[in-house]
């Protein structure tokens, strides 16, 4: 119905105005792919095998029809050791056996390997937001949480990545991924960020998002430590479209791993439906296909949540129940799970903060997969969920519910400390290696800047020309080693250096796996072992403490500093004890109480008024409406007066009047 602006209710003018009239919202429509938990093409869970344990039926498709998918899921995901006890299961009692607390993960475990995709769906499918948010904190694979952050520029800036990453890196982001909006910057981007990883603690892993084989050659140089980009698909048509194979991914998988690589593949739901090829089934069904898959190309790990999906599956009713649904999956299939939480999904900020909070209270391996800890406008991905402009929000976030969002606050000296040490890292190692040279004006820009749109620094072309160079001479990480020692850096070689002989090692290449304090920490030596009350992850004392010291913190001090010296203002009314304020007669008599400490320790009132004018103001207005007043002081020393003695036009005192 069309209204016109005089016949129209305000209330509604007002909310067209609220930035959640930005968003979408999108009708149920199965046949369009526009269904979250359920669709009438979902197929029914099922699986049929013959006298050798060999599949023939799996979800309502008979063997001979499988497509690339299905034949590998049947193939390399269902543990047929299990299969038959996992499906005899009712659904709904697996569910309740995830948020039971006396069932452990490990046999939870157990019985997904032996449960088709349909059914893994169907038992997420019964939980509610609630139930799943309990069951992922049980569920996840690693003790403590962590995050990951995007670092990048408008620029592809190499001294402001350098500095950028400093920062994520001493908020404590476990991991920092870049990309860049030149391609060919790639190299000098990854080269701008492993330095600045390196400064402060250092032991952050690093991803240079690129199309894949350019990827591995970066990580091969040891300018990367992991990748992520090994995207998966639910259909077999976008599968094929979107590039290869289950097969070619899996050996792209196993590729990064020979050489020391962490990688994670990356799914979410509305992905099909994205590139047009749904296939008309739910978004949970489509994306627990994925998850199959993913497991049973051995890969440790994935990055799912919705991703560059999130905002269409949010437009869904139950959307944002989905997407803690997928990486509900994600964990029960024993994979590391970054949970999304990367993209944008809504312009509400209330939408923004209630999205974060599951994650928040459950925990996650890293809670998003790319908090934008740059400005909106420089991040290259797309804004994310957060971005630095609401870093201090999910600080305070994590101080209001007590858990550890994998960050803690910086103060601003050691932010500007570090920033420094990274621009001018970076800078000797362009100089040392023939790179570039930076002047002071570039890098002061830089040191101070909020985002690149306040920078002076390299022109767009010099930075083409220095991602070439370094491409073209086939410079490695151990030639930034060698740069930073020779110019000085030497904590900061030895940070580098010790990542690279992870490398080595391999260990983080376990489920979950990321290195703080040089140490690996993963699945394996850290596994989440939840059971309830008094279990789990709970931040020390000394974590806490850094995690509650959100900027703005106040203490006694403070609010005395903030409401005046313990001298009184020049010119204040003077007050002295006159004795007991007796109970009142008058009925009129109107009583006014100020605080124990007013005219001895407090003279002025937050707002910065002296606490003796807001008396008489209020006095003023008790004796316009003809009433008499008494100020009433909670102390045991008497009772106060003006002075010199005032005396209303009924020829009262204005006395003070213990409350007792």
């Amino acid at each position: 119905m069309n209204l016109d602006h005089q016949s129209r209710w305000k209330r509604i003018q007002e909310w067209d105005q609220r930035p959640l009239r930005l968003d979408s919202f999108s009708e149920e429509s199965p046949e369009n792919g526009f269904a979250v938990f359920h669709s009438p093409w979902d197929p029914t869970p099922g699986l049929s095998l013959g006298p050798n344990g060999e599949i023939l039926e799996m979800d309502g498709r008979k063997a001979s029809d499988f497509d690339i998918l299905d034949a590998f899921i049947a193939a390399h995901h269902i543990d047929r050791t299990v299969a038959a006890e996992a499906m005899a299961l009712d659904s709904t009692a697996v569910a309740r056996m995830l948020v039971d607390v006396n069932v452990a993960r490990e046999e939870l475990e157990r019985l997904a390997r032996g449960m088709t995709p349909a059914k893994l769906a169907e038992v997420v499918g019964r939980l509610s937001a609630l139930e799943a948010t309990f069951a992922y904190s049980k569920m996840r694979q690693r003790h403590s949480p962590g995050n990951q952050a995007h670092v990048t520029n408008a620029k592809d800036d190499p001294l402001q990545l350098a500095a950028d990453s400093a920062i994520a890196v001493a908020l404590g982001f476990d991991e920092i991924e870049t990309t860049m909006r030149v391609a060919g910057n790639a190299w000098a981007n990854a080269l701008a960020c492993t330095v600045g990883a390196a400064a402060g603690r250092g032991s952050t892993l690093f991803q240079c998002s690129i199309e894949e084989a350019e990827e591995l050659k970066i990580g091969l140089a040891g300018l990367a430590t992991y990748a992520e980009t090994v995207s998966v698909y639910g259909s077999e048509r976008s599968f094929v479209d979107g590039d290869d194979t289950p097969w070619s991914k899996t050996f792209l998988t196993a590729a990064y791993a020979s050489r020391g690589i962490k990688a994670r593949c990356t799914s979410g739901a509305g992905s099909e439906l994205l590139m047009g090829f749904h296939e008309k089934c739910s978004v949970l069904y489509l994306e627990a296909r994925c998850l199959c898959l993913q497991r049973a190309m051995g890969v440790q790990g994935t990055q799912n949540g919705g991703v560059d999906g999130a905002p269409l599956t949010a437009s869904m009713p139950g959307g944002i129940r989905e997407l803690m649904a997928e990486n509900l999956l994600a964990v029960w299939l024993g994979l590391e799970c970054a949970s999304g939480n990367d993209t944008k999904t809504s312009e509400s900020e209330i939408r923004i903060g209630a999205k974060i909070t599951p994650y928040l209270l459950a925990g996650s391996d890293l809670i998003t997969s790319g908090f934008g800890s740059i400005r909106a406008y420089d991040n290259s991905f797309n804004p994310s969920l957060f971005n630095a402009e609401e870093m201090e929000d999910y600080l305070v976030l994590q101080r209001d519910f007590e858990v550890d969002g994998g960050l803690a606050p910086l103060a601003e000296e050691d932010a500007l400390r570090v920033r420094r040490q990274a621009v001018e890292a970076l800078d000797d190692v362009l100089d040392e290696l023939g790179l570039a040279k930076a002047d002071a004006g570039m890098k002061e820009s830089v040191i101070h800047a909020s985002g690149s749109d306040d920078t002076e620094t390299f022109p767009p072309v010099r930075t083409l020309e220095i991602s070439r160079a370094i491409a073209a001479r086939g410079l490695t990480a151990l030639d930034v080693v060698r740069a930073l020692a020779l110019r000085g850096h030497r904590e900061m070689a030895e940070n580098l250096m010790s990542m690279l002989r992870q490398r080595i090692s391999g260990d983080y290449l376990q489920t979950s796996a990321i290195v703080r304090d040089g140490k690996v920490v993963s699945a394996v030596n850290d596994p989440n072992h939840y059971s309830g009350p008094g279990t789990g992850y709970r931040m020390d004392e000394a974590r806490w403490d850094r995690v509650k010291a959100v900027r703005g913190t106040i203490n006694r001090g403070h609010v005395l500093d903030a409401e005046g010296s313990h001298e009184a203002p020049a010119g204040s009314a003077q007050f002295y004890p006159i004795g007991k304020a007796d109970r009142g007669q008058d009925p009129h008599e109107v009583v006014i109480g100020i605080s124990p400490a007013f005219g001895e320790r407090l003279h002025r009132t937050t707002a910065g008024h002296a606490v003796s004018d807001v008396l008489d103001a209020l006095t003023r207005g008790v004796l316009e409406g003809r009433h008499a007043a008494r100020r009433a002081h909670p102390t045991h020393r008497g009772y106060l007066l003006p002075r010199p003695q005032r005396r209303a036009s009924g020829g009262f005192r204005l006395r003070h009047r213990h409350p007792g």
